[in-house]
């Protein structure tokens, strides 16, 4: 048994995950952003007082060299030591793991990716990520961002159209992830077409053969279908599932697919990029073996 914990900037969310690898709820309280002890003790009030190890899927970047964290949305975790700071409060073993690594570690393991050598999973919503599962086992890279896709240059080299170029949460300009998002889609489309909308009214305006949401489509298309190419022609994955809000569409990510199998180097003739659910369960579910597979601090 696992005490297993999904973070965001909102809420903390906890549930017992045991053998059978299903999470079952057991409470949830809104995430101190700012104070790092209290930040701390709600994890161990939902923790509770047994022994069980504690695994923590949260939306940030852990290093695996010390541990700590890069979190945005959480500015008193940031650059903190969590798994090693929580262990000496609670005296349990601690895995702390990226959100999006969490995904992909239950998609490889109960998801789509189950029964396939190398998954790389993708989460297209309101950003981007990805991570790599090699064999059963995350890559994590030296410095903890393996399968960032979203953090490159976005290039439109198919449809030649010139971008907005905003600066991207990490810190670079015109990166994919500021495109590739919900909100990516929307600025794109504003930028194209002058329109303002939300990434529902587009999705369904396109599907629908307007013109200027169909323009703006093939860019976006062609912006992140070719990252996610050359991802693909990198990693030569058996499948990637995408998760995400973006993903409840499936039209968008048959297109994804068509994309990337049009521009990667190896030809499928099968679909590649599939369609899955995300959601607390999957980053609960990750979070629980990748602490059943972490030493203590």
């Amino acid at each position: 048994m696992v005490i297993a914990f999904d973070i965001g900037g909102t809420k903390i969310a906890a549930a017992r995950v045991g053998a059978d690898r299903t999470a079952n709820e057991i409470g949830r309280l809104p995430t101190p952003i700012r104070d790092y002890d209290a930040f701390c003790m709600a994890i161990g009030d939902l923790a509770g007082p047994g022994g069980e190890p504690i695994g923590i899927s949260i939306a940030g970047v852990v290093d695996p060299r010390d541990g700590r964290l890069t979190v945005a949305n959480i500015p008193c975790a940031d650059g903190k030591p969590l798994a090693a700071d929580l262990e000496a409060r609670l005296g349990r073993r601690v895995g702390v793991l990226n959100d999006a690594k969490a995904f992909a570690l239950a998609e490889a393991t109960v998801g789509l990716g189950k029964g396939h050598a190398s998954v790389f999973a993708v989460i297209i919503g309101t950003g981007i990520g990805g991570a790599f599962v090699l064999n059963g086992r995350l890559v994590m890279g030296s410095t903890g961002s393996a399968g960032e896709w979203g953090h490159g240059p976005a290039a439109a080299t198919r449809t030649g159209a010139t971008l907005p170029n905003v600066r991207c949460g990490c810190g670079q300009p015109g990166c994919v992830d500021t495109i590739g998002g919900a909100r990516g889609l929307e600025r794109l489309h504003q930028h194209l077409s002058g329109v303002e909308a939300d990434s529902p009214a587009i999705l369904t305006a396109w599907q629908q053969g307007d013109p200027d949401a169909v323009r703006t489509l093939d860019v976006y298309l062609d912006v992140v279908g070719g990252a996610l190419a050359n991802t693909v022609n990198i990693l030569d994955p058996d499948i990637v599932p995408i998760g995400g809000g973006l993903a409840r569409n499936a039209a968008l990510i048959a297109a994804i697919d068509a994309e990337v199998r049009a521009r990667t180097l190896g030809k499928r003739l099968t679909p590649l990029c599939l369609p899955t659910e995300t959601g607390p369960e999957k980053g609960l579910i990750g979070a629980a073996l990748h602490v059943s597979d972490t030493p203590p601090s």
